[in-house]
């Protein structure tokens, strides 16, 4: 089918609002940069904490280098935690016009609460999984045969340490979030999911095995909530009843 004027006029202004939306976006994420790199040693002091919890007091780096693009990289870090809820309102605004006014009652409280359990994810990952993940690679420091084995943690290392243990419990705490939209939207159904519930936990071991530090600790710190998310995601179904598919599907054929 050849397209019409009208046809390329709509794709046109499409293209337009998604490139003044992803303007807009990086002018404020370049801001918010510029913004939390002024920050950095206060922002970084923040992350270190849970460190000095675990008994160490020290960082070092090697590289003449390493400091300043260790500041660069939390700046950066900072500023897209910062614009995440940004990033998702103006994602929504690009896509609403096109959804109808069910899609759009089914994406909204989704979209709202994204950010808040994207928080809880980090939060718990800042206040609980680290300090435990820390002490227990910390404590493998002592006398070896007479040799002193010490902990000397670089600056870059542990940058990579921290943001991995909250961006991707961050992540993994949007489980939930995306089960029950995926069921709202007619994906899957809530039978299906518990159906596969012991697959859910092996993925759930290999989800945190990947964004977490490889130590037995960290895995289970991330897995187990996974798994707990998972279950409350199924029951948040059984509150909310079946959507208007499952309620279909569930009706005998000639009924009625």
């Amino acid at each position: 089918m050849i397209p019409t004027a009208s046809g390329k006029l709509e794709a046109f202004e499409h293209l337009t609002e998604l490139r003044q939306r992803l303007l807009v976006s990086v002018a404020v994420l370049v801001a918010a940069f510029f913004g939390c790199f002024a920050m950095a040693k206060p922002i970084f002091a923040v992350l270190v904490h849970p460190l000095l919890a675990a008994g160490e007091g020290r960082l070092i780096y090697t590289d003449v280098f390493e400091a300043f693009f260790a500041e660069v990289r939390v700046a950066l870090f900072a500023a897209l935690m910062i614009c995440f809820p940004l990033f998702a309102m103006q994602a929504w605004r690009f896509v609403a016009p096109g959804l109808y006014a069910t899609e759009k009652r089914a994406l909204l409280p989704f979209l709202l609460l994204t950010p808040l359990f994207f928080a809880g994810g980090a939060c718990f990952a800042y206040f609980l999984a680290m300090p435990w993940a820390l002490h227990f690679l910390l404590g493998f420091e002592g006398n070896i045969g007479g040799v002193q084995r010490e902990a000397l943690p670089g600056v870059g290392n542990y940058l990579s340490f921290v943001t991995r243990f909250l961006f991707g419990f961050g992540v993994a705490f949007l489980l939930p979030l995306v089960l029950v939209l995926a069921q709202r939207i007619g994906l899957v159904t809530r039978e299906q999911l518990a159906a596969k519930r012991r697959y859910a936990i092996v993925i759930a071991f290999a989800i945190s095995a990947v964004l977490t530090p490889p130590d037995v600790i960290s895995q289970f710190m991330l897995a187990v909530p996974l798994w707990l998310l998972y279950e409350g995601a199924l029951l948040t179904m059984r509150l909310t009843g079946p959507t208007r598919r499952e309620a279909a599907a569930a009706v005998p054929l000639g009924a009625g």
